[in-house]
Parts: C-alpha cells; sequence; structure tokens
C-alpha cells in the first residue's frame, strides 16, 4: 500500500463530520483546519458569526469542506439545537471537539464569585454538557464517536493567577475519564489533549515579561507552542483507525513543560 494510502487509512476522515466547539478561537481553530484538512466536514462553532465564517472560509480556500452554526456553551438548549442542527443536515455526527474557553486573571483573594461562575461554566459545565448532549447520539451509531475535551497542563501544576481556569481544566480531565468509562461498552471514545503555553487571546493578559521568563525556564524547547502543533495529536485522539483503542487518556503538548521537576 502506498504511503499516502495508507496514511489516509489510519488518519483521514472522508466522510465523517466534526463539530468544533470554539472553533473561532486560535487553538480550536486550528484544530478545525487540521480535521478539515484531513477530509472532515467540520462544523465551525462558536459565538461570533464573523470569525466562525472567516474560519470556513480559510477551510474552504485549502480545498476542505465547512460550515458556520452558532452556539453559547453557556446555554445548555443552545449545545442542544447545535447537536439537533447537525443531526438534522447530516445525519450523523462523528467527532465533537470541546474547545471553548474562558479566563480570569487576577489574585486568588481577588477572584470574584462571578469570575469563578463564569469561568466554570464555560471551561467545565459546558464540556459535561457537551458529552452528555452528543455522546447518546454517538453511541447509536455504526461507528461510534470520538469526543476530544481540552485540557491543560494547569490542570496538575499549580500556576498564580489562573484559580478558577486550573480548577476547570482539573475537573475537565476528571470528567473525560469518567465519560469514558460510561461510554467504553458503546463505541464513544473520550480522550483529552492538553497544551501547554500557546498564546492565545485568554492568557495574554497575564503573560508579561517575568512570567515569560519563568515558562520558558521550566519548558525544556524554551518557547512557546504554535496552534498548528496540537493538529498531530489531535487527529490520533480523534481518529476512529489510529486511535481506535485511546480512550480516557489525556495526551500533553507542552514542550516538555510537565516532565520538569525541581
Amino acid at each position: 500500500m502506498p504511503a499516502t494510502d495508507y496514511l489516509q487509512s489510519m488518519f483521514g476522515f472522508d466522510g465523517q463530520v466534526a463539530v468544533v466547539i470554539g472553533a473561532t478561537g486560535v487553538l480550536g481553530g486550528a484544530l478545525a483546519d487540521g480535521l478539515g484538512a484531513a477530509g472532515a466536514h467540520v462544523v465551525v462553532s462558536g459565538r461570533s458569526p464573523e470569525r466562525g465564517q472567516a474560519r470556513v472560509d480559510a477551510i474552504v480556500a485549502a480545498g476542505g469542506s465547512a460550515e458556520f452554526l452558532a452556539v453559547d456553551v453557556t446555554d445548555r438548549a443552545s449545545l442542544e439545537a447545535l447537536c439537533k442542527q447537525t443531526l438534522d443536515k447530516h445525519g450523523h455526527v462523528d467527532v465533537l471537539v470541546n474547545c471553548a474557553g474562558v479566563n480570569s486573571a487576577s489574585s486568588y483573594e481577588e477572584v470574584t464569585d462571578d469570575d469563578w461562575d463564569r469561568v466554570i461554566d464555560s471551561n467545565l459545565k459546558a464540556v459535561h454538557w457537551g458529552c452528555q448532549i452528543f455522546a447518546p447520539v454517538m453511541s447509536g451509531q455504526e461507528h461510534g464517536g470520538s469526543i476530544l475535551n481540552i485540557g491543560s497542563v494547569t490542570a496538575h501544576l499549580p500556576l498564580s493567577r489562573v484559580f478558577a481556569y486550573s480548577a476547570s481544566k482539573a475537573g475537565v480531565l476528571n470528567l473525560t475519564k469518567n465519560v469514558a468509562r460510561e461510554y467504553g461498552e458503546r463505541k464513544v471514545r473520550v480522550n483529552s489533549l492538553c497544551p501547554g503555553f500557546f498564546p492565545a487571546e485568554q492568557n495574554r493578559k497575564i503573560l508579561s515579561e517575568e512570567r515569560v521568563a519563568k515558562i520558558f525556564g521550566q519548558t525544556p524547547m524554551n518557547r512557546f507552542g504554535e496552534s498548528e502543533e496540537l493538529i498531530g495529536a489531535a487527529l490520533l485522539l480523534c481518529s476512529r483507525t489510529a486511535g481506535s483503542f485511546i480512550t480516557g487518556t489525556e495526551i500533553y503538548v507542552d514542550g516538555g513543560f510537565t516532565g520538569m521537576r525541581f
């Protein structure tokens, strides 16, 4: 078998529908691009129609297939509508990526109840809703499906000024394992992808020169990640062939950050 055919059989997504929630952001957008390039029809989903359509246009310009469907992850009914719209249009949904998220940068004493609730609702409750809504649909399909939740290195390692964010991501990793166990015999795989430090809108506020120096000092590769560097791990975890026996786990793409101990 030619190498290209083999790689397509392992990592190709032809005929599959991938819903990427948070695809209007930097990291979610890169994952949407990767799934589109691998052959999936990508449902670009987020709150901004302008950003969403720009992402759709980029995927289509690169030879892929995509559309934009709006969603508010803090509203369960909106997520249910997203699932229904996808099924009404395509009849199946094969991949769900839960990548929407927000942050709140402050000292621990300054964390307000509103900030805490906003982060937990967007980063953890929304992932729970996404899994709870899409997993039963996937379990009834011939080929099942794959759910990819976005975690973070901060789920395990304490980092100042991101208290609610870290707690939410720790919850995502635990939830991922529990849902994977629940659906292990029902053809739905559930995994987490944990980025290290990738500059994006939600973390630029805390990336002072001093903080960047500390991050690089604990990152063996001594740099930030590029959003495209998440795609390979995501395709592995989402692939029904290459990732067929992978569930309930997380892959870290962090330049070695979590491997460092002082």
